[in-house]
C-alpha cells in the first residue's frame, strides 16, 4: 500500500515522489490475505525509507496549546493593508475575537489599529507565546534566528519558499530545520494558511483565509490550504458546526498526527475531519487515531487514491500512487470513517455536528410524500441502514389516526396534505412506542401549496427539542420561509437537509461510528502500511 508519506502539503509543493511501503510491509500484507501477486506488485514499486523525517519529531507529545490558544501573539510582518498577508492575519485576529495580547512587528514601527508596533522581536519586553511570521521567504531565516535569540519557542510560518520551491527553497528548508533544532523551536508550517480555533474560552485565528468558520466542536485538519478555505465557506453556507481549521503546510515539525493528537484530547472538539495526502509515520498515526476514535469520530478524506489522483498527489505533496484497498484497510484499522468526496466529508460534518456519539443503523423513515420516501429508502439501504418494520402497537396507533390512504409501513407516508396535527401525532407515537425499535428517525417534509409549513415546523421543533431519539429532517423545494424553518429545527437539535439522499447519506455515515470505534478497540493487527519498517 501507499498511503501518502511526504510532508509537503502547501498548495505549491512539488518535491520528488517518495514511496512509503517497504518490502517487509508488503510481505505482511500477504500474510493478512491480500494476495501474493498483489504484494509482489506493491513491493516492486516501493523501497523503505527512514521513519522520522521531521526535525525533532519524536513520539513524545509537543505542547500545541500555544498554537491554538496563545496568551500573546507577535505578528512579524504585520500591516494595516488588508490585501497583504500581514494585514490579513492582523485583521483576522481582531475579527475572530481574540482577547490575548496582539503585538504587531514591523520595521516602520507605526501603530496599527491602535496597537503599539515593535520594530523587531528584540523590542518585546518578554517573548510572545506564539510568533506568526508573514514576511518574504528570503527574510524568514533571519526572523527565525531573532526568535531564537529573544527566547521565542513557538513559530507559525505562513509563507512558502521552502522545500516546495526548488533547489534554493530546499536549502532554505534545511537551514530552517537546523536553526529550529539548535534553538529548541516548535514550528507550524511553513507554506500554510494558518490556524483557527474558535474555542469559547479563547477565540484565536491566525490566518490569511477570507472568512472565519461559524464555530462549534468540529475540527478540520487539512493538507490543502484551498480545501481549508472551501470547508470554511461551506460551513458558513450549510451551516456546519466547524470551529477549528488547521492548514498543515510543509510540516517541518507538526503534521496531521500531531494536530490530531492534540485536538483528540481537547474536550471542546467533538469530531475531527481530515484531508490527507501524506503520512510520515503510519505506525504513530495509527496509534494516535485509534486512541482518538475511542473518544470522538474521525472522518478522513484521502486524496490520491486512484492512479491519476495519485499522480496528482505526487505533484502536490510528494505522495506516490496509492492502493485503494490497502488505504481502506488502514483507515478501518485506525477506527476512522473514510469518505471519498468532499461532499460526503461535509455531510459527515453535518451529522456528527449534532450527533457526535453516533447512533445505530436502524432507521424509521417518516415522509408525507411517496416518491421522496422511496428515494430515501433506496439511499438508506445503500448506506447500510436497516429499516425494521413498525412495531405492532405503533402501527395500530397510526391506523387508528391516519387516513386510510396513508401507508403504514417503513417508510411511512402521511400523505401530502399532512399538517401539524398529523405530523405531531405520528412523531409522538414513534417516540413513545417505537424508540426501542429504531436508532434514528429520518423525516421528509414536502410542502404543497395548500399547507402552511410554519405551524408544522413550530410543532415539530417543540417535540424534537425533548426527543431522546436522534432525528434528521429534509425539506425539499424552494420555499419563502425555508431558511427560518431550518434555523428553528436546528436550534431544536435537528440537522436539516435540502434533499433526502443527502440526509440518508449523513445518517449512514453517523451510523458507522460505533462499529468503527469497536473495530479499532481490539488488538492491533498489521496492515500493509502500519507494518512498514524503516
Amino acid at each position: 500500500m501507499e498511503l501518502p508519506c511526504a510532508r509537503l502539503a502547501g498548495e505549491r509543493s512539488r518535491p520528488p515522489p517518495r514511496p512509503c511501503l517497504g518490502h517487509a510491509a508488503a510481505a505482511q500484507e500477504s500474510a493478512i490475505g491480500l494476495g501474493a501477486a498483489r504484494c509482489a506488485r506493491l513491493a516492486a514499486r516501493v523501497r523503505p525509507r527512514a521513519r522520522h523525517d521531521r526535525v525533532g519529531h519524536v513520539t513524545d507529545r509537543r505542547d500545541l496549546k500555544p498554537f491554538f490558544s496563545p496568551r500573546s501573539v507577535a505578528v512579524v510582518g504585520a500591516a494595516e493593508r488588508p490585501t497583504s498577508s500581514g494585514g490579513a492575519v492582523l485583521q483576522n485576529l481582531r475579527i475572530c475575537g481574540y482577547d490575548g495580547e496582539i503585538i504587531p512587528v514591523n520595521p516602520k514601527g507605526e501603530p496599527m489599529f491602535g496597537l503599539a508596533t515593535r520594530r523587531s522581536l528584540r523590542e518585546l519586553t518578554a517573548p510572545a507565546e506564539l510568533a506568526v511570521i508573514v514576511i518574504r521567504p528570503d527574510l524568514i531565516l533571519d526572523a527565525v534566528r531573532e526568535a531564537v535569540a529573544t527566547g521565542h519557542k513557538n513559530l507559525l510560518i505562513l509563507p512558502g519558499g521552502f522545500a516546495e520551491a526548488g533547489p534554493e527553497g530546499k536549502v532554505r528548508d534545511q537551514d530552517l530545520r537546523r536553526i529550529a533544532a539548535e534553538g529548541g523551536l516548535t514550528i507550524a508550517g511553513p507554506n500554510c494558511a494558518g490556524i483557527i480555533h474558535l474555542d469559547p474560552q479563547r477565540r484565536f485565528g491566525a490566518t490569511f483565509l477570507r472568512d472565519m468558520p461559524p464555530g462549534g466542536g468540529i475540527a478540520f485538519i487539512s493538507q490543502s490550504g484551498a480545501l481549508a478555505e472551501e470547508v470554511i465557506a461551506k460551513a458558513n453556507e450549510m451551516p456546519l458546526r466547524v470551529g477549528t481549521v488547521v492548514s498543515v503546510g510543509n510540516a517541518v515539525h507538526l503534521g496531521v498526527d500531531d494536530y490530531l493528537d492534540h485536538l483528540g484530547q481537547d474536550p471542546s472538539i467533538t469530531c475531527v475531519l481530515l484531508y490527507i495526502e501524506s503520512i510520515d509515520d503510519p505506525q504513530r498515526f495509527r496509534r494516535i487515531a485509534r486512541a482518538v476514535t475511542q473518544r470522538k469520530p474521525v472522518v478522513a478524506l484521502i486524496g490520491g487514491a486512484t492512479g491519476p489522483g495519485g499522480r496528482a498527489a505526487a505533484a502536490h505533496t510528494g505522495a506516490t500512487v496509492n492502493d485503494d484497498a490497502a488505504i481502506e484497510e488502514f483507515v478501518r484499522d485506525c477506527g476512522m470513517i473514510r469518505v471519498k468526496s468532499l461532499r460526503r466529508l461535509l455531510l459527515a460534518a453535518k451529522g456528527f455536528g449534532f450527533f457526535p456519539d453516533g447512533f445505530g443503523r436502524r432507521a424509521l423513515i417518516l415522509s408525507n410524500s411517496g416518491g421522496p420516501g422511496v428515494i430515501c429508502t433506496d439511499r438508506a439501504t445503500v448506506e447500510g441502514l436497516e429499516l425494521p418494520p413498525l412495531p405492532n402497537a405503533f402501527a395500530s396507533t397510526l391506523r387508528a389516526n391516519l387516513p386510510g390512504e396513508a401507508s403504514v409501513a417503513n417508510p411511512l407516508d402521511l400523505l401530502a396534505d399532512a399538517r401539524e396535527d398529523r405530523f405531531a401525532m405520528t412523531l409522538t407515537a414513534a417516540l413513545e412506542s417505537a424508540a426501542g425499535t429504531y436508532d434514528s428517525i429520518l423525516m421528509i417534509h414536502v410542502v404543497p401549496f395548500m399547507v402552511d409549513a410554519g405551524p408544522v415546523i413550530a410543532r415539530l421543533a417543540e417535540l424534537c427539542r425533548a426527543a431522546k431519539l436522534p432525528i434528521m429532517h429534509s425539506m425539499m423545494g424552494t420555499l419563502p420561509g425555508k431558511a427560518e424553518w431550518f434555523r428553528a429545527m436546528e436550534s431544536a437539535g435537528v440537522p436539516m437537509f435540502n434533499d433526502v439522499e443527502a440526509m440518508a447519506e449523513a445518517a449512514g455515515l453517523v451510523a458507522r461510528y460505533g462499529e468503527a470505534r469497536l473495530a479499532a478497540a481490539g488488538t492491533e493487527r498489521p496492515t500493509a502500511l502500519s507494518g512498514r519498517t524503516s
